[in-house]
């Protein structure tokens, strides 16, 4: 793929994103339909989605503003959902390395959950650029247009966000991460926070799925470190 045709692997990027991007569909509905209830501009609506560019991130933002949290609130909550791509970074770190600085700060923008699971695999060696350009591009700008959508069904629509599309957002994940799921300590790690979050959900702790997903990385890295379930 490192010497593929720019337009070749763009294109190839573009099309391994699509079904990604349209199980996404409901939750940008979601996204623009909740800031137009929350009493957004149309403009400050796309404008959450065009630079903030991190779905589960902006409805919680969306909710915390419609409820009256405060600014630092809102920012200490969204980097804390946000937090796993301090960690994509990282991992991509050599990956993107001999890359100038402008493709860095590109494709670093449009680092997402869905665009990582696509592009991590690939080493300094096997990486493209433009393959991941395609990637990450696309998304966005499918994003973005949902994100619109909801704009306008969320004016003409009321109540849009009672219609359960949120589900989206599990679904999206399963499928992200089902796999990955590969040997014991990933099982035990999953198994682990899946049982947490609703537990914890269910005693109405503010921080369940945070708390879940610690839990579920310790289990699942002592798990490793006791080589439970490795060859």
């Amino acid at each position: 793929m490192p010497t593929a045709l720019p337009h070749y692997a763009f294109g190839r990027g573009a099309i391994a994103v699509i079904p990604l991007s349209l199980a996404c569909a409901p939750w940008g509905l979601l996204a623009g339909s909740m800031a137009i209830d929350a009493q957004f501009t149309p403009l400050q609506a796309q404008g959450l989605s065009a630079i903030v560019f991190a779905g589960a991130a902006q409805l919680v933002a969306i909710g915390m503003v419609k409820g009256g949290a405060s600014l630092i609130s809102i920012v200490l909550t969204t980097l804390l959902l946000t937090s796993q791509h301090l960690l994509y970074g990282m991992h991509m770190r050599p990956t993107l390395s001999s890359l100038n600085t402008r493709w860095r700060m590109s494709l670093g923008f449009l680092l997402t959950d869905e665009f990582f699971a696509l592009v991590n695999h690939y080493d300094r060696e096997t990486f493209n650029r433009w393959y991941a350009l395609g990637v990450g591009l696309t998304f966005y700008i499918i994003w973005n247009l949902f994100t619109l959508a909801g704009i306008v069904l969320g004016k003409s629509i009321p109540g849009l966000d009672q219609l359960g599309l949120e589900f989206s957002i599990a679904a999206t994940f399963i499928a992200l991460i089902t796999p990955v799921v590969r040997d014991l300590p990933t099982v035990v790690c999953v198994a682990v926070s899946l049982l947490c979050s609703v537990w914890l959900s269910y005693l109405h702790w503010e921080s369940a799925v945070v708390v879940s997903g610690v839990l579920g990385m310790s289990a699942g890295f002592a798990c490793k470190r006791l080589g439970v379930g490795l060859k």
